[in-house]
């Protein structure tokens, strides 16, 4: 929910491939899967160029706001009763805050 802060986006657009080391592996014990620090590559939701496959095409709130035609569902009329969201943001206001920025 904050692409600036990030660290598989940092990694990328500083080409820190300690940081793509260290992300891959967390995120591989995290989501019990092999995640290759080439995976980490990713530029943000917001703007054209690199996501990571989770990012690319497999997160559902990121095909949910495609879907729409929306950048971000920060822009949707259902954002406060999504059930994709709901958790996030209900439980982080920065993510809410984000969104809607």
């Amino acid at each position: 929910m904050a692409c600036e802060t990030c660290e598989a986006r940092l990694a990328t657009i500083n080409n820190d491939g300690a940081l793509r080391r260290k992300v891959a592996a967390e995120w591989s014990e995290l989501n019990h899967v092999e995640i290759t620090p080439e995976m980490i590559n990713c530029t943000g939701c917001r703007i054209d160029g690199a996501k990571t496959p989770y990012c690319e095409s497999l997160c559902p709130i990121r095909q949910c706001a495609r879907n729409k035609n929306y950048a971000t569902c920060g822009s949707c009329g259902e954002l406060e009763t999504c059930e994709k969201i709901g958790m996030i943001i209900k439980n982080n206001r920065e993510a809410r805050r984000n969104l809607k920025t």
